[in-house]
């Protein structure tokens, strides 16, 4: 191959660049609609973490199994393999602020019924399993709405707000999760999950505006499974699309370490510190990086910037894994679990790119699928590394994972440097 000289910013070029305007968190809190879905989503969030503290504490404390605590957290993010992708069309085919509400409102009642003392435990796993499956069209619609209601680099800092917020969620219920469940019972804490789910119900009623479904005839409606496919085409159909999906789905790879967290921590754990607070700092590690990535990323970097840094930054979420092949204690653990989850910051640039080539009316179904298929590898490698733990011990386990993902990484980053001109070219058109 010839060598190429270095190319060499224009005047205009360079005033391009530095006059893209980076919008700031006042001017997007100050919108109530965003308000309203950044409250309500904090909250259900906070009683779904406690939830997800209280079976997998309990599964491992009955069964002393990685394999069986990787299978009912993997329970969390599997049901959308199964309806997700179908039930993501309700976004787009009916009034969007309606969906939400009417899947909060069910699941609440899913998880109210999951609060009952002495609820057999194959009747809790389906209705988690059908809680979960709910997600599907509550997240389409809610992605799907954003871009309404934030427009042009405010999307971004919208995202990363909510990003950063449902991250220190996280970070909070897994920290504190294994202390409070131990004071208040796993019951009890369904119960606050349910009342979550209420709460953000009524704060989409009277904070989001009614819109019109994007599919106004009835008549004319497309079938469930017309769109189904019709969404899948278009992502798949685009070679942009789908490299910005395959970022979006590498979490699969360094999400793994959560699932796992629990054994991981029993290794980790001395006489002086429980192994639920270790899994809990373990949990809370990642989402404790991702706050931190986030706000730099969208604070520091321009829109442009952000696009050209994704294939660098999704590299970095995956490399330190590699490292706990080394078996370190658990502070350098800690560590290299935060650094993972600065380097996750990478899919806010990915979703703004992914907004950037997707018709409006057509976002429910495209966001539910990348969505579905997000959660879908994220329980399948939370499944394939708890077995594999069982045999080879977490720490190995949690190395391969890395390894591979940075594999993967480094091949889309190679591809989307062949196919984001045309997206960084609106995006800088957008913020100048």
């Amino acid at each position: 191959m010839a060598a190429t000289k270095p190319v060499r910013l224009s005047g205009k070029h360079r005033r391009a660049r530095a006059s893209e305007r980076r919008a700031t968190y006042g001017e997007v809190v100050t919108v109530g609609e965003f308000r309203a879905l950044w409250l309500g989503q904090g909250l259900s969030l906070l009683g779904d973490q406690l939830a997800q503290v209280a079976l997998a504490l309990l599964v491992y404390s009955r069964t002393q199994s990685a394999l069986a605590t990787a299978a009912v957290y993997a329970l969390t993010y599997l049901p959308p393999i199964v309806g997700g992708p179908l039930l993501a069309g309700l976004a787009d085919r009916y009034a969007r602020r309606r969906v939400m509400i009417m899947c909060d409102l069910i699941r609440a009642l899913l998880v109210a019924a999951m609060a009952i003392p002495g609820m057999p435990f194959p009747a809790l796993c389906v209705l988690v399993f059908c809680v979960v499956l709910l997600s599907a069209p509550f997240s389409a619609a809610r992605a799907a709405l954003l871009p309404e209601i934030l427009e042009g680099d405010r999307y971004v800092v919208g995202s990363a707000l909510q990003n950063m917020t449902n991250q220190a969620v996280q970070m909070l219920g897994f920290a504190a999760g294994g202390a409070l469940i131990a004071g208040m019972g796993p019951y009890r804490a369904l119960a606050l999950d349910a009342a979550t789910f209420l709460a953000s119900a009524l704060i989409l009623v009277s904070g989001v505006g009614r819109r019109p479904a994007p599919a106004r005839d009835d008549a004319g409606r497309p079938s469930m499974w017309t769109m189904t496919r019709a969404g899948a085409a278009l992502v798949f159909g685009d070679r942009r699309l789908r490299t910005l999906v395959l970022f979006a789905w590498l979490c699969g790879f360094y999400v793994l370490p959560e699932g796992i967290a629990a054994p991981y921590a029993a290794r980790l754990a001395s006489g002086e510190i429980e192994v639920s607070v270790v899994t809990g700092l373990l949990m809370a590690a990642m989402p404790t990086g991702t706050v931190i990535g986030a706000f730099w990323f969208s604070r520091f970097v321009t829109p442009s910037g952000r696009l050209r840094a994704m294939g660098w930054m999704a590299m970095l979420a995956c490399a330190p894994l590699i490292l706990c092949a080394l078996d370190p204690p658990l502070p350098v653990v800690l560590a290299l679990w935060v650094i993972s989850g600065v380097g996750g910051a990478y899919q806010l640039a990915a979703n703004a790119a992914f907004v950037q080539c997707v018709p409006a009316e057509r976002r429910g179904q495209a966001f539910g699928l990348v969505q579905s298929g997000l959660l879908a590898a994220q329980g399948l490698g939370i499944l394939i590394g708890g077995a594999a733990a069982q045999e080879l011990g977490p720490e190995p386990v949690v190395a391969l994972a890395g390894a591979a993902g940075l594999a993967m990484a480094a091949i889309l980053a190679m591809l989307w440097t062949e196919s984001r001109s045309d997206i960084i070219a609106r995006v800088r058109a957008e913020a100048t």
